[in-house]
Formats: C-alpha cells, structure tokens, sequence
C-alpha cells in the first residue's frame, strides 16, 4: 500500500518524495491504525488524509472549523483532479442537492464538513448510507480547553465518531502543548492510536522581535524592501486594523482590511482578493488567517504583541509554506504587555490560572537574549539541537553584523548641507545617484561635487541609510515639510573623527546582498525574475478565467524551477516540483510556449543535464528496491551483504522495506540466514501467531527471552513474506 501511495504522491500531486512523517502517518492510516498528527503549518498534513482518501474504497470525512478552508482545499484538489466536495451554509440549495446527490452515487473521495453541519441530523442520516474509510478532524486542539482556539462544538465530535465504527480516524494539528495532546486523544477515545510529533522548527522562517517605536515608518520601513510580495499584518483592535489599513493605503500600498466588525460578505471578499493575488497585503485581526493555504505569504508582522506562543506560532505559520523564505517580525512594546494584562484580569479561576501561563511564555520568548527557536521550541516540548539557527534576530546579531557606513553617511550628509538642508530623503538619494529628473536640473543640483558620487548605492539603500542616521541622531525631520537637517553630532562624523556603524534596515537583520541562505537553494535564489513573472502572469490570467486562487493552479516554487531550468518539453515539464501528470496535461500548453519563447528570444538553452538528472533521481531504484530484486534473482542474504559492502542485518533491514512497499520476496531463501532449527522456527511462528509479528518485543517475551534479537529479525522477515506483510 506504501507503494501506491508513493506513486499517488508523483503522479497525482507531482512531488518526488515524502516530507517528514508523512510516510509513517500515511502508514499507519491504510492500516486503519487511528493516529494523532502534530505537524507544523506548512508541513503536509492534508497529505496524511487526501492519498489515503484516494486509496480507500470508501469516503473521507474532513472536520473542518472554517468554511474559507474548505473551499481552499476542494478548489486545490479539482485541479489535481481529485474528486471532493463540501457541504455549508454558502452554498446555494441546488448546490447543496447536487452534492448530496454526488455523494449518494459514490462520485466523492472527500467530503470536507464543519462540525455544526455533521451534527445535524440530516447529514448523519446521509452518512449513515455510506462507507466511511477515514474521519479526519482537522485543527484538533480545538478540542481542548487547554488549547488556544477551544470551540465546545468539537467536543461533540466523539459521539459522532462512534457512527463510523470501521472508520480509521485521523486528528492533526499544528499547534499542541504535550498536555493538549493527551486531551486529544482522551475525548476522542483513541485508546491505542499513534503520536506523530514533527519538528516545530520552521526553518525557512526568519524571527524577529523589534523594539516598537514609531509602528508605522517602523512598517513602512519594512514593506519598502519587499515591493509586490504577499503578506499579513496582525493587529490587536478593529480600531488599529482600520487605522493602519487607512496609512498603508494612503502610501500606495495594496491593501485591504480584515476584522470581525466588518459584514461577512466584505470579509469574504478581502479575504478572496488577498488570496487570488488582487491585493498583496491583508491587515487583520487575529479573526483572520485559520486555514489560510496561501503558500506564497512571504512575511507576517504582528504591529501588537499576539496573546500567547500558539497564537504566535500559528500566525507566523502562515508564511513560507512553499518552504522559501519568509519574514515574521514582530514589534513588542511594554503597552502592549499591559492590553494583555488587562484582558487577563477579567478572566476567574482555572481560566485566569491558563491565561498567565501563556502570558509569562510568550514574555519568556520575546525576552530572550540568545537563539529564538530555544525557548519557542521548548515550549512545544522540543528540545533545539543547535546553539545558534542563523534564522532569527539575536543569531543574526551575534554574527557580527553591525557594517561601517562612514564613508556614506559623509556623502549623504555632505549633500543635505550643499542643498541647505531644505530636501527630504528621496531628494538627496537621487542627486547622489545622479538623476536627471527636471527638478534637479532645474535647481542646477547636477553641478553639486557630490551629483553621482552615490552610483555604487540602489536608491533603496540610501533611503535606508537615511533612516539609520535618523535613529543615531545625526540627522532630523522637519515636522511639517519633510526635509532633512543635519544635528550637532553630524559635525564630527564630517570631519572623520566618529564612525557610523549599524544595521542598515532595522526590520531587517541582515542586508539584502547577505540574506541568511541556509533555507535557501540555487533554484530560489538564481532563477530568471523576468521569465518567472511572466510565468506568473499567465499563471493569474488562468487562475482568473477559472475563479480559483493562482497558486491552485502551481505554487511559486514551481515557477521558480521552470525559470532555473528552463524545460522545453513534456518530459522536462513533468520532472518539476509540483507538476504532474493531471497538471500536466491540463497547462502544459500553456507554459511550455512561454518558455520556449523566453529562451529563444534570450539566447538560454534548457538545463538539460540538470533536468535528466531531476528525471532520474525521479525514477532511480531505491538500494531496497535493488537488493529486494537482487534476493528474488537467487541471491543469498550473506552474497548480497558482501556485495553491497554491508552486515547482514543491514540487508534484512532492506528487505524488510522492500517488503512494506509491497513487493513479494520468497521466504525459502530468508530462512537460509537462519540458525535454528526447525522445531525452533514452528515455535517462533506459534508465537508470532499469537501475539503478532509486527513488534518483536511481544514475541522475545512470549519465548521467555530464549531466542535473540538477531534470529527474530530473520524469522519476522519469513514469516511476513509468508504471511502477507501487514
């Protein structure tokens, strides 16, 4: 079954490989083993369900809280071409029949529900004339009321369960505390289920906490480097949502709001414009994001402190889900820690008990002088391995990343005092840089000693700049106009008798030529831009002729790789990340002639050698796969050992692997390895009949510890080629 659902993985959804856990989890589910996932977001639990789902021969149930992830994932798997349906309160009376009908006539694989909607009578009724395989519920925690999100309604979920007795059920989260974990699996009375715990380290996010001072140029600050990148701002209040909203609007942002004040039908469309890449940018209360499966969000800030570790870490886990760098700066101001404090206050008994424990973690977290990850890590129950993760502020600081601008600053003050201190940032820049706008050649500004002497700059870096003398107090804004005005310190720095060192962007702990790469491939960071927004224009043209969000149709990573590798036909296409068979046919058209196109018209020729390597690492055997063919050729355990320079026990281990994936192997030749004798071998079989042959610990008590671990090993491997693996 592991076999199959390999090659759902490939053919179906166009990955090579299993992120982590997904296997096991995946595993355990076609064994009808019920299971507890905790994954992080981004991490590919819906996976765990939905090639399960396509295996089975009967439904998949998906409990989900919210109506905007149900649509999500049902448009995301139309276009995989995988059958799904949900049934909620949006969908017109007709809808509704019709899918009730689909479901009737077995024409579903998944039916994604709300828990109010499975509680209703009519819908258990439904079910009830229909084979359940898998019931999955979806953001678990909601069940605990040690959780950050506890919703009553999910408590009932138990009883419901017990309408599906032959049903696998299946409870995934991203977020759970040890303690909540073991709620979990209690209400819902998974007895002898599995935890699968993955890593709570986000790699590819870069954490920050940034003192707050001005929040808006704080923010302004940020976004300016990030031009046309998708993010989320979290905000406290409707009040602050709407404010901030009006100033990022007012500075040309792309940008809606986002909050519980607003009609469900506005939320709804801000909401919708945000994920079909009409606007870049939502400001929102924590109303917003639960479910979001925006993969291509490239920042989240939080402008107010979030009220605990889970709320933060779920927020932030909305970035970077396609596994590329994203940024998650938060401002912290002692204010902030009082709003909370406040709300806290109201709170009685247990309640209050909970809520102040959140409250000194997350202090705990946000107070922290060395690497982020420990104490976020740890309060998840993870211990971080590494002293330093290279990927938040306090590691980027101890690296020494304060630069010498001296030799700028000079310049950039040199010409705020030849223009009589009476311009503002942007002005200054674009002498340094030597513009030829009017204006400048109108105020005879060419002919300044300091006109183009800043060439070696962007105008990004000297508006930066400006900021950063700013904070040092070298320079000061005029209130009402705008312009800058050099202060008293600024003389020394003139004259060569002080230095100006810094961080050029205080949002940002590290400059743009020196991103952290440690997440980062060749892929993402030396693709072709211009081929790849072309790619991405296409890309939202046949995403709005359809009404479905862009990255259903790929994600950014995928374009990424057409843009590095350049595939010129199906073949080269179908080894990209995330194209396959289905996707293939159905925009292959579309792509390949854009980059056809681009390379003839750019004199590029495709990777070819990097993609015929992409191709067989693709389809190359496995060494299992290799030493299982090898075995069924005739070989022996010890031959295959010595030719593959490995222990015996290395080989049964291959085997053993071959076999899980479905393959047949001949237990005579297993048996070879064996000695024992054969009175012996019937009394390991008699126990493995027993107590099963999955786990050996049951069968080296059952035998009063009489036959080894080695012998077992090889008796277990003959006894499940004889017996059909489990």
């Amino acid at each position: 079954m592991v076999k199959e659902a390999k090659q759902v993985l490939q053919e179906t959804f166009g990955y090579n490989q299993f992120r982590p856990l997904q296997e096991e989890v995946i595993s355990k589910v076609l064994k009808k083993k019920d299971s507890l996932v905790i994954m992080p977001t981004g991490g590919g639990k819906s996976i765990c369900y939905q090639i399960p789902a396509l295996i089975f021969d009967g439904l998949t149930i998906v409990i989900s809280p919210l109506i905007s992830l149900m649509k999500d994932q049902v448009e995301q798997l139309d276009e995989y071409g995988v059958p799904a349906l949900f049934l909620n309160s949006t969908l017109t009376p007709e809808r509704y029949s019709e899918n009730v009908r689909k479901l009737k006539k077995g024409e579903a694989k998944l039916l994604y529900l709300a828990p109010e909607t499975l509680m209703m009578e009519s819908t258990r009724e439904l079910l009830k004339g229909l084979t359940v395989d898998c019931f999955t519920i979806d953001e678990a925690h909601c069940i605990s009321e040690w959780g950050h999100d506890f919703r009553p309604e999910y408590r009932q979920l138990a009883t419901v369960r017990k309408d599906f007795p032959d049903a696998v059920c299946l409870a995934l989260t991203a977020t759970a505390t040890p303690r909540v974990r073991d709620d979990i699996q209690q209400i819902l009375e998974m007895k002898d289920s599995e935890t699968f715990v993955a890593s709570f380290d986000r790699k590819n996010l870069l954490l920050q906490v940034v003192d707050k001072q001005e929040p808006l140029e704080q923010i302004l600050d940020f976004l300016y480097t990030r031009p046309k990148q998708s993010g989320i701002i979290y905000c406290f209040s409707r009040r602050q949502v709407n404010e901030l909203y009006s100033d990022l609007k007012h500075e040309g942002h792309s940008v809606r709001p986002y909050h519980a004040g607003l009609s469900e039908a506005q939320r709804t469309r801000n909401q919708e414009a945000f994920i079909r890449d009409d606007i870049q940018i939502i400001v929102a209360t924590i109303a917003f994001g639960m479910g979001i499966n925006k993969p291509d969000v490239r920042f989240v800030i939080h402008h107010d402190m979030p009220q605990n570790i889970e709320s933060y870490y779920q927020q932030i886990g909305r970035a970077g889900r396609d596994g590329l760098q994203a940024d998650c700066m938060l401002l912290y101001s002692y204010s902030d820690k009082q709003k909370i404090q406040y709300f806290i206050n109201q709170k009685e008994g247990e309640e209050k008990k909970v809520a102040e424990k959140h409250l000194d973690a997350l202090l705990h977290f946000l107070e922290y002088d060395g690497c982020r990850r420990k104490p976020l890590m740890e309060y998840f129950g993870e211990e971080y391995p590494h002293d330093e993760c290279g990927m938040c502020d306090n590691c980027l600081q101890y690296k020494d990343n304060m630069q010498n601008y001296t030799e700028q600053a000079q310049k950039y003050m040199s010409c705020i005092a030849r223009t009589d201190e009476t311009y503002g940032a942007y002005y200054i820049a674009d002498i340094l840089r030597g513009s030829k706008q009017k204006k400048i050649l109108e105020n005879g500004h060419d002919k300044l000693s300091t006109y183009g002497i800043g060439q070696e700059w962007t105008k990004n870096q000297w508006i930066q700049l400006s900021r950063l003398l700013l904070r040092k107090d070298l320079l000061k804004k005029d209130p009402e106009h705008g312009s800058l005005k050099l202060t008293a310190a600024a003389t020394a720095v003139l004259k060569g008798d002080e230095r100006v060192e810094g961080i050029l962007d205080r949002t940002q702990a590290t400059s743009d030529e020196d991103k952290p790469s440690r997440t980062s491939t060749d892929v993402e960071n030396k693709h072709n831009a211009d081929l790849f927004e072309k790619l991405r224009a296409k890309r939202k043209e046949l995403a709005d002729e359809q009404e479905i969000p862009p990255y259903a149709i790929f994600p950014d990573t995928t374009l990424m790789e057409m843009s590095y590798y350049f595939p010129q036909d199906d073949e080269s296409l179908m080894a990209i990340y995330g194209v396959g068979s289905v996707k293939l046919k159905k925009y292959g058209d579309d792509f390949l002639p854009i980059i056809k196109e681009f390379t003839e018209n750019n004199d590029v020729d495709e990777k070819s050698k990097a993609i015929k390597k992409k191709v067989e690492k693709t389809t190359e055997k496995k060494k299992y796969e290799l030493v299982g063919e090898e075995f069924n050729n005739g070989k022996s355990i010890e031959h295959l050992a010595e030719q593959f320079g490995v222990k015996a026990v290395t080989i049964l281990s291959n085997l053993k692997k071959y076999l899980d994936d479905g393959n047949k192997i001949e237990p005579e030749g297993i048996l070879e390895a064996s000695t024992l004798s054969q009175r012996k071998i019937d009394e390991v079989y008699a126990s493995m009949d027993k107590v099963g042959a999955d786990i050996l610990k049951p069968v080296y008590e059952d035998l009063d510890k009489t036959v080894d671990y080695g012998e077992l090993r090889v008796l277990q491997l003959a006894y499940l080629a004889e017996n059909g693996a489990s």
